[in-house]
């Protein structure tokens, strides 16, 4: 299957001004061109897949610029996810790595294991913690999501549609009120929500190699939304993942799903709105994640429904193109480069004079968020969902402002 798709690569170097660690490096090995020169090379059996080889692996955030970049239509995406099993297979982690990215994992799908982590993670920043667990604690966001999204939201008026709502994992324990704002949006434009016990999609697993697990995990979420006309996801790290279920599972019934998957951004753009929306007079930057512009092909997919919210004024930080350095775990496993690339995307931010961050990503708003807070200027950082609910609900810009996470 690698070969299939190193074979599409004409090494013409489009990618490696889009490419993160290029940008950062300027190391041939660490572009999408070079990462494909080696997978060929090992393929052929010139180099061993070792280590050193290995890391020009784990350094790839998985940002898939590359792939927008593209005139040959690589699929960088599933080649790195591929390359990485085999390297998950046949590569021995040293011992802290493998602790680090086995705890990850312990962790990160279930919930209520992450709330406890979130806990402790407090604790542990006044402690004198080895630097290579460091990074668990730092990057832990100081905020909590509160409350449950219901089972089942009725829709305001007729409904046009009974929608799903992937609730999430990192999102349920920190940001469960982006869900609750979600659910909230739907119903009042006229969706009937359904929101079912439900486990992790496997997006984290599949992205760092872990196939298998993240199959696992998919297989078992598809089953949870078996009768609503579509699956709403306010993650857009999951939704790229589940838009390619068809290729990971490989069955009629995972492809049937991938096509009801739809980013909440992308839905709202192509409904007509039915609630009123009130004035919100505010500058907000927004920072488009990375796998809805380029995995999902959205750039700026809740831009339609922010611009339908009087007040407000939506600006773009420079290098919209550029990684934050989240990226799944990227940012507690190679902690150095993704300080960097945050620390530079923050400054882009700030650079806006925006009053609040706004993403469609959990994972970006905690990395900007901490960049920002190292830089002694935090900003409100809030999913763009949220504002269309206070403009809806009428909470006003202040009120919002003032109680958003920071």
């Amino acid at each position: 299957m690698i070969r299939e798709y190193t074979s599409d690569c004409v090494h013409c170097g489009f990618c490696l001004p889009t490419c993160p660690t290029y940008v950062l490096w300027h190391e041939e090995m660490d572009s999408p061109r070079g990462r494909i020169h080696l997978m060929d090379a090992q393929l052929d059996g010139t180099i061993k897949l070792n280590a050193t080889v290995a890391q020009h692996f784990d350094r790839c955030l998985g940002c898939m610029a590359c792939v927008s970049s593209c005139p040959s239509g690589v699929r960088y995406d599933r080649l790195i996810e591929s390359t990485r099993a085999v390297v998950e297979e046949e590569v021995l982690r040293s011992v802290g790595d493998g602790f680090v990215r086995g705890l990850l994992f312990r962790v990160l799908p279930y919930p209520a294991r992450m709330r406890v982590a979130l806990d402790l993670a407090a604790v542990g920043r006044a402690l004198p913690l080895p630097k290579r667990l460091r990074p668990l604690v730092d990057v832990a966001p100081p905020w909590r999501g509160e409350g449950e999204v219901a089972r089942v939201t009725p829709a305001e008026g007729t409904p046009r549609a009974r929608v799903g709502l992937l609730t999430g994992c990192v999102q349920r324990a920190v940001f469960s009120d982006v869900n609750a704002a979600t659910a909230r949006v739907l119903a009042a434009d006229g969706f009937e929500v359904v929101a079912p016990p439900q486990g992790c999609c496997g997006a984290l697993s599949v992205h760092a190699g872990r196939l298998e697990e993240g199959r696992r995990f998919a297989s078992r979420l598809i089953g949870a939304f078996e009768d609503v006309e579509l699956v709403v996801v306010n993650s857009s790290g999951c939704g790229s993942h589940l838009k390619e279920l068809g290729w990971l599972l490989g069955d009629d019934r995972a492809e049937s799903f991938a096509e009801k998957v739809r980013d909440v951004g992308e839905l709202l753009a192509e409904a007509r709105p039915r609630a009123s929306r009130h004035p919100l007079p505010a500058t907000v930057a927004l920072q488009d994640s990375c796998h809805l512009r380029h995995a999902q092909r959205l750039p700026l997919a809740s831009l339609a429904s922010l611009g339908r919210i009087p007040g407000l004024e939506v600006v773009e930080p420079a290098e919209q193109d550029l990684c934050c350095g989240s990226a799944g775990i990227y940012n507690v496993v190679q902690p150095d480069a993704a300080r960097e690339l945050g620390d530079r995307k923050a400054s882009h931010v700030l650079a806006t004079g925006a009053q609040a961050l706004v993403s469609a990503n959990p994972g970006c708003l905690v990395q900007l968020s901490q960049a920002l807070r190292r830089a002694r200027r935090p900003l409100p950082a809030l999913h763009p969902i949220e504002l269309v609910d206070a403009s809806i609900r009428n909470v006003g810009a202040g009120r919002l402002l003032s109680s958003a996470r920071r």
